[in-house]
């Protein structure tokens, strides 16, 4: 028996009932006054492109399900997962478009960008989930792993970092920064100001940074009124977990000082 994706939803603990399928394909403009996205098109720009809909009801449903389990066309009938995501609601109707607040979820993270199934049907975009439980499990693709290019050279943007800390492709990376703790550096790109942070204790390079990817500012009052698609991390210094924290503490101070960001920069102490 051919696996199907109802097998995939259902182990996931989603019954198709409560799901949708979505699969984008690459078009920069629609010529309906939405915007496209393509090939170089960031986890943001593809989060609001699936999270902004037509108002027309006949284009997409009044109340969509709590579910939607999102792919990107690659191609003839091939389909490959981006995410899944929980729908909380519409938060915005101006009588062209909706807007939903979605939540990107875990469920089937295993299986972002190597779950590809047959798309049966080339010219529909949004498939019930019942219709969509259906569809045949193509391939489940090994990751292809991203070398991890060293701590010294490390600059990721803030795309790249969410890629980072989700993606099975980067699985040495998070490993390599889950290893150190340290002190780091966000440059806001878009005036040249700087923030010096560190991670100390029992916080990993990997769970601070996983923070910001998760909700742009970390918990940083500096940071919580910018804009977190303007961040390059880079890291200025690196220690064994067992370092005391009282000289990494040093070490962010040294760089705090070296690189005025006190003054002329993010950071308020």
């Amino acid at each position: 028996m051919a696996l199907t994706l109802e097998w995939l939803l259902r182990s996931a603990g989603i019954e198709p009932s409560d799901a949708q399928a979505i699969r984008h394909a690459y078009v920069r403009d629609h010529g309906d006054g939405f915007g496209g996205i393509h090939a170089d098109s960031t986890y943001e720009e593809i989060f609001e492109y699936t999270r902004t809909q037509s108002a027309n009801t006949r284009i997409f449903p009044a109340v969509p399900p709590q579910y939607w389990v999102v792919f990107i066309r690659e191609g003839g009938d091939r389909a490959r997962l981006w995410s899944v995501m929980e729908n909380r609601g519409e938060i915005l109707n101006d009588g062209t478009r909706r807007v939903f607040d979605l939540v990107e979820t875990d469920l089937m993270a295993d299986l972002r960008e190597r779950l590809v199934v047959g798309w049966r049907s080339p010219r529909t975009w949004r498939l019930n989930g019942p219709t969509a439980a259906g569809y045949p499990v193509m391939e489940i693709a090994d990751s292809n792993p991203v070398p991890f290019p060293g701590f010294d050279e490390l600059i990721l943007d803030y795309g790249q970092l969410q890629a980072v800390m989700r993606e099975h492709r980067y699985a040495a990376w998070r490993t390599a920064l889950g290893s150190v703790a340290g002190v780091y550096l966000i440059t806001y790109t878009t005036d040249g100001r700087q923030y010096v942070g560190k991670a100390d204790g029992a916080e990993s390079i990997r769970q601070r940074w996983g923070s910001y990817a998760a909700n742009g500012h970390g918990g940083n009052v500096e940071l919580r009124n910018l804009n977190p698609e303007a961040y390059r991390f880079s890291l200025l210094r690196v220690f064994d977990p067992a370092t005391p924290t009282h000289v990494i503490d040093v070490a962010e101070s040294h760089f705090k000082e070296a690189l005025a960001t006190r003054r002329h920069g993010l950071n308020r102490n």
